[in-house]
């Protein structure tokens, strides 16, 4: 067996600052994100940031003109720097701490001979509050970790500062400064905490919408092959007794018919048992379903009952029935029963008081259904659905190779349509969508 050797411990201690390292010195571009919501307010955090940048570059150079008498053209170039890395931080926060961190070296710098008694340095008295809003776009967008790295670097550069280069007769800002810092990153962490929260929240919310739809799917599909099966196994036994039978319907059959009828009883019944026994256990899972062996399947004769059961729940329900009422295979029968059960349910559940039209029209080769209600005369109760009924129409209409359409109507009503072939078997076979992608 081979066994994983853990890595010497001071291969550990060299890669972990190697990877803070890159994350310090990196010059990736990483830009602020936009406000999701409202959209119409998507670049606010942009357009704040850049009004910021104006008083931070103005208020560097008011305080190193008024406070240090500190003038000419360093004035204007280290306010402009200033400024300038409170926008760059919009789009590369790591380079733009690294421009304010040079800023404010120059500035200290530029103020070390004109520093009076009681005056503070290496940072001015505005100094820290200019460079925390880039400490804060560093805090929203990187790994706590490098946020910590990032202050302390800052915190330590200038504590350095105060012990080798500071003016004997100034005052250090170093307590006052990491108070700022502090804040300012608690702060960013806080929010990138809280944006990484609802992002992860959104995105479980997604998975946890997809999942239940292809439950739902799964469900509806395990449905119908319940019921299928109950169709099927009855054609599959009708044929093992008329095979038994014919011989008997004959006078002097021969061997060979007996056979051959033998024969096809034998293969009825080892299909019927693989049929029983393959698809038998979705029964075993729903053993208190109505759609059982000792339950036939609904057929569009049982409309009528199936109407007075809405009416009777409140529902004003009219069918009209166009073409020449004509038997069809067991499984138009059964979907086009589910189809119209369905969108009856959807009318009960969802437009409580409307009007529904129910319209069955028999075609030369298709079966044309269509459920349309009014609007609700009243608010609908919440619903305990999983809310996937379209779903489960669809997935039986494109089994038989049919249509169904269902969208709201002008009148602030819904329908349902849906168009199936009375010949199934004569069109070609309907794919999984995921099936015709592997393809």
């Amino acid at each position: 067996m081979n066994q994983q050797t853990e890595p010497p411990a001071d291969e550990v201690r060299i890669r972990l600052p190697r990877g803070l390292a890159r994350e310090l010195f990196t010059l990736e571009r990483d830009p602020l994100p936009k406000m999701s919501r409202p959209r119409w307010l998507a670049w606010l955090p942009h357009v704040v940031l850049c009004y910021v940048a104006i008083p931070c570059g103005v208020l560097t150079g008011m305080t190193m003109n008024d406070h240090y008498g500190v003038r000419g053209p360093a004035l204007v170039v280290l306010s402009l720097l200033t400024s300038a890395s409170v926008v760059l931080s919009m789009f590369r926060p790591i380079a733009a701490w690294w421009l304010g961190l040079v800023a404010a070296g120059l500035i200290a710098w530029a103020l070390h001979g004109h520093v009076g008694q009681g005056q503070s340095w290496p940072w001015t008295p505005a100094g820290p509050f200019t460079l925390a809003p880039v400490l804060l776009m560093v805090a929203l967008r990187v790994p706590p970790r490098v946020t910590v790295s990032v202050i302390g670097i800052t915190l330590t550069l200038n504590g350095l500062a105060d012990i080798v280069l500071r003016p004997p007769q100034s005052q250090t800002m170093i307590g006052g400064a990491a108070l700022v810092f502090g804040f300012v990153g608690i702060l960013g962490y806080a929010l990138r905490a809280t944006r990484l929260a609802r992002g992860k929240l959104v995105e479980q919310e997604t998975l946890t919408e997809e999942e239940r739809a292809r439950r739902t799917l799964l469900e509806e599909r395990s449905r119908i092959a319940r019921e299928l099966h109950d169709v099927v196994a009855h054609h599959m036994s009708v044929i093992s007794i008329q095979a038994q039978v014919a011989p008997h319907l004959v006078d002097n059959p021969s061997e060979e018919l007996k056979e051959n009828l033998a024969g096809i009883r034998e293969n009825a019944l080892e299909a019927l048992t693989e049929l029983r026994r393959v698809l038998g256990v979705l029964r075993s899972e729903h053993p208190d379903d109505p759609a059982n062996p000792h339950h036939p399947q609904p057929t569009l004769a049982e409309l009528g009952g199936l109407v007075d059961n809405v009416r009777g729940a409140g529902l004003e329900v009219t069918t009209e029935i166009a073409g020449i009422r004509r038997p069809l295979t067991p499984g138009v029968e059964l979907t086009a029963y589910r189809i119209v059960q369905e969108a009856l349910s959807n009318a009960l559940r969802h437009a409580p008081g409307s009007r529904v039209e129910v319209g069955i029209a028999y075609g030369p080769r298709d079966l044309h259904l269509c459920v349309a209600n009014s609007a609700p005369t009243r608010s609908a109760p919440p619903s305990p659905g999983a809310g996937h009924g379209l779903l489960g129409m669809r997935e039986r209409a494109g089994m038989l190779g049919g249509e169904l359409a269902a969208g709201p109507r002008p009148d602030g009503g819904y329908e349902v349509s849906a168009v199936l072939p009375m010949d199934p078997q004569d069109l070609p076979a309907v794919r999984d969508p995921e099936t015709k992608k592997a393809s």
